[in-house]
This record gives C-alpha cells, structure tokens and sequence, in this order.
C-alpha cells in the first residue's frame, strides 16, 4: 500500500482498512505462535500499513484543526 493510496481514501475507508489491518496482525502473531506462519514478511508489511495509516490520518486531523 502506497501513501498516495491511503491520502485519496476518506476517514471512514481508512478506518475501515485500519481494523482489517489490525484483525490481520493479530491472525499473523497467531499463526506464528502456533508455527502455521508460511510468508514471515507479510508481519512486516502489516505493521508498516497500520503505521502508514495511522500517520496519514494524524495529519488530516492536525490539517483540520489547524
């Protein structure tokens, strides 16, 4: 997922795609507990969408305010 990707989505897609996010993290530490966890890098790539995110609409909301 790009930056530019999430900046043109409006809060609710971005907070929609943020709890698909998280509810995939958890079902990849599951995995990797149990030993089922085949592509590791995807753990990566989650936490680094869920970050991209989070700072996108941070920005949104401080442009509001400002």
């Amino acid at each position: 997922m790009k930056a530019s990707d999430v900046r043109a989505k409006s809060a609710d897609e971005m907070n929609d795609e943020l709890a698909s996010l998280k509810k995939e993290q958890f079902n990849l530490r599951f995995q990797k507990a149990t030993g089922q966890l085949e592509k590791t890098s995807r753990v990566k790539q989650v936490r680094r969408d869920i970050a991209r995110i989070k700072t996108i609409a941070a920005e949104k909301s401080a442009g509001k305010k400002a």
